[in-house]
């Protein structure tokens, strides 16, 4: 995991152990739409965090704007390198709130080395076990940004798998056909490459497993020059490259359900956070990630204008 300081936006953002110094307000021209309504969080003042990838920034965006729409005055912190940093804020007090995943509260933060196969009793679990720390998880989403293997159209008809069983299945059958291009922690992580060889009965050579950077792999995979690279799910290069992604049929992969993890005194002096964020909450999921995720990674928007776009679109916020 990793720890520092982001400059974003000529605003210094601090994670971990630098700790949050500064923001910027959220200055959207918006009103209620279908959330919001009669302006429960007036006289609010709520600030959001995220983690600095592009899905946590869409995500960051959409609470915001969430929230200036039932009248909250709204800090941007989002941007925060890393995992620990955000959550930190949110846990002492530092932000209110940000969208958070499962799997990653489950093993990183909790510490447990077992993920919950079902996504809802896992969520359950999260949320049972972070209320000592002073978090409160609201309802969750079925955007579930896990790992996957993928191929392109053409080895998707060459070998017409469709479960990492059949992978598994062709890679006994054929060892030749099965090579992998994944990032060096997936390689090396329990729930990643050996963990997935374990729970589906394959090992692969290592001359067969090429390590490089996501977006390398993603290029690399549609091009064919690996049968199969390593993937999440709700990244939006899946789609604009119309890749094929392999059911994870054993259910071996954690959940990363995103749900709202919001400081618990804040829920409290604010309960209507919750009703504000649950209609926008329900409506994410995995097609609505990659299609959001690739209007920045693929086509270079920028991600608060997505997230405003959107919210505009499904009709939870109206224009000012």
């Amino acid at each position: 995991m990793r720890r520092g300081c982001l400059l974003l936006a000529g605003v210094l953002v601090a994670a971990a152990g630098c700790g949050l110094t500064s923001g910027s307000p959220m200055v959207d021209d918006v009103r209620p739409g279908s959330i919001g309504k009669g302006e429960p969080l007036k006289g609010a003042h709520l600030t959001v965090t995220s983690k600095e990838f592009t899905e946590q920034l869409i995500l960051g965006a959409i609470m915001g704007i969430a929230f200036q729409a039932a009248g909250a005055d709204v800090l941007d912190r989002t941007g925060i390198q890393g995992s620990v940093g955000a959550r930190e804020a949110v846990k002492n007090g530092d932000a209110d709130g940000m969208y958070e995943y499962t799997g990653t509260a489950w093993i990183t933060y909790l510490g447990n080395s077992e993920p919950i196969t079902d996504p809802l009793k896992q969520w359950q679990a999260v949320r049972d076990a972070d209320l000592k720390n002073g978090v409160t998880w609201l309802a969750p989403s079925t955007l579930n940004n896990t790992y996957a293997l993928a191929m392109n159209q053409a080895n998707f008809k060459k070998y017409g798998t469709k479960t990492l069983s059949d992978v598994a299945a062709l890679a006994k059958r054929d060892p030749k056909a099965v090579t992998l291009c994944v990032e060096s922690e997936f390689a090396n992580r329990a729930d990643g490459l050996p963990g997935m060889e374990k729970a589906y009965g394959m090992k692969l050579p290592a001359a067969d497993i090429t390590q490089m950077d996501t977006g390398i792999i993603y290029t690399q995979v549609a091009k064919g020059s690996c049968t199969y690279g390593e993937v999440f799910t709700t990244d939006g290069r899946i789609k604009s490259m119309n890749l094929v992604v392999m059911r994870d049929d054993k259910k071996f992969f954690p959940n990363y359900n995103v749900a709202p993890e919001i400081n618990t005194k804040a829920l409290k002096k604010y309960p209507a956070i919750a009703e504000v964020l649950d209609p926008v909450t329900r409506k994410l999921d995995n097609t609505v990630a990659q299609d959001l995720n690739a209007k920045v990674d693929v086509d270079g928007q920028d991600p608060h204008q997505v997230a405003l776009d959107w919210m505009k679109e499904e009709g939870f916020v109206k224009g000012g």
